[in-house]
């Protein structure tokens, strides 16, 4: 399996293609564009039916198998059963089984309209990104060990990506993670369980700014090529190609849990911010799993929301943010979704560069054919299935409210934006499922407006807010940045 630039420059020499294990350590493309593979592996309905009966672990090493074509059979399966085992994934609610990793659960059968919640939050951070994290940190050091080398991670956060990168990597043989986050633009436990953690070789840093400033952050070091290099550095961010793939299992996951047979299909709803998440379910998809429609649900902050409605992708500067209650979605800029866009275009690299350009230069692009607009494939939208809606904080609250009243539920307050837009696309014959994105404890303080009453924490998380706290705040300075790294990491 090969992999190429979404910004691929087709006239340049052709460079030595890349494999898995060349870009698992990086983020950005030396060009500037994401990673994916030359063509999406297909998927069988003779391997849909044998994968129904496999635990989570061997359903993981067949579908990585597929991408990581590189790394030795004997060694990816130990690496995917040492990732997904009920020790890690221990953090289950009543009713649920950790050995299923990701737990099904029905909440409206509605005549032949089944709406379900499919648990993604029961790894050690409390959030879905626990479920592609904890197999790249297994993956790094594996890499790394092989080379005898060094790795400075470097990335953002809007709150659930960091310390479940950290909880990854804390420990790990010649592995440093820098992460930056919004200054007291988090939940209280969200910043609690980043900078709670003592470890020498985790460093916070809170930048005066929000998410998509960090982000912006992430990418101006990460294109300074020389320091790059010097510094080792690499990414956990969603724009990470391992990251993506890991989470693709759990859509396959998910469809054969809530399936008998691979003439149904399924639906997904997936609260999406950066696109990290929901793009895994496009690339799902586009391997040959029964998705009927891809449905990302958004916040306030409804970038993604208004291309899927209209055609037009329009990147809000800091000031035109919102901070909401449903925070890890606080994103203005969805740095994966230059991944279908370059699938939306026909894999058009020059034209991806292009519109990508645009962005950088005039905040967005319009896709909608309309007069003025940069092109007209948006009418190719509906082809990947994808649809979209809006969640306010008054929806999340009443829909917590609702499902901890029919349900006996506690859900998150992201995860709520996920049942609301779902429930206005379901579809009869169709199950839909709602992506879990955390655990409620993580966002306590919208819990008790809702519920009047604080949500449940998994033991030892009672009192992490009290916990001493380790960070440093810094500015928007790129240099700044630089010279913080350096600094500490001695390279």
């Amino acid at each position: 399996m090969h992999y190429v630039s979404t910004r691929a420059d087709k006239a340049a020499a052709s460079p030595t293609p890349a494999q898995f294990s060349d870009i698992l350590l990086g983020g950005l493309a030396p060009d500037g564009g994401l990673y994916l593979p030359s063509e999406y592996p297909q998927v069988t309905g003779a391997e849909l039916d044998a994968w129904r009966k496999l635990s989570y672990a061997d359903l993981a090493f067949e579908i990585l198998r597929k991408f990581a074509t590189d790394i030795p059979d004997q060694d990816l399966r130990a690496l995917t059963k040492k990732t997904y085992t009920p020790a890690v994934y221990r953090n289950v609610r009543k009713g649920e089984k950790a050995a299923e990793i990701t737990p099904l659960r029905v909440l409206e059968q509605d005549g032949d309209k089944t709406l379900i919640l499919q648990a993604l939050s029961n790894g050690p951070t409390l959030a879905f990104k626990d479920m592609a994290m904890q197999l790249l940190g297994n993956l790094f050091e594996y890499t790394l060990a092989k080379d005898g080398a060094e790795l400075n991670i470097f990335g953002a956060t809007s709150g659930d990506t960091g310390s479940a990168a950290e909880y990854a990597m804390r420990g790990k043989k010649g592995i440093r993670v820098f992460m930056l986050s919004p200054h007291k633009k988090m939940s209280a436990f969200q910043s609690a369980q980043m900078f709670s953690l003592q470890d020498p070789n985790i460093f916070n840093i809170a930048v005066e700014g929000v998410f998509d400033d960090c982000q912006d952050l992430v990418k101006a070091v990460s294109n300074d090529l020389p320091f790059k290099g010097a510094q080792k550095i690499g990414t956990v961010n969603s724009i990470n190609w391992a990251r993506v793939v890991a989470q693709v299992v759990y859509y396959f996951r998910g469809y054969l849990a809530a399936t008998t047979e691979n003439t149904q299909k399924v639906s997904f709803t997936v609260p999406s911010g950066n696109f990290g998440n929901i793009c895994a379910g496009h690339i799902a998809r586009m391997m040959g799993l029964p998705i009927d429609r891809l449905v990302a649900a958004t916040n306030e902050n409804d970038v993604l929301d208004e291309f899927f409605r209209t055609g037009v992708y329009r990147v809000r500067k800091s000031a035109e943010t919102y901070h909401t209650s449903s925070p890890s979605m606080d994103i203005s800029k969805a740095s994966n979704f230059e991944r279908f866009i370059y699938d939306l275009v026909g894999r058009d690299s020059e034209r991806v560069r292009a519109l990508f350009h645009t962005v950088e230069t005039q905040g967005g692009f319009d896709l909608s054919g309309k007069p003025g607009s940069d092109g007209d494939e948006f009418k190719l939208v509906s082809e990947y299935g994808f649809q979209s809606g809006k969640s306010t904080h008054k929806d999340r609250v009443n829909t917590i409210r609702d499902v901890a009243d029919d349900y006996d539920i506690t859900i998150d307050t992201h995860t709520a934006d996920g049942i609301k837009v779902a429930r206005q696309y379901m579809a009869p014959g169709v199950p839909m499922i709602v992506l879990e994105t955390a655990l409620a404890a993580k966002f306590n303080e919208t819990i008790l407006e809702a519920l009047g009453v604080d949500a449940e924490r998994p033991a030892g998380f009672e009192n992490i807010e009290a916990l001493p706290q380790k960070f440093v705040v810094l500015p928007l300075d790129a240099a700044q940045m630089k010279a913080f790294i350096a600094a500490n990491t001695g390279l």
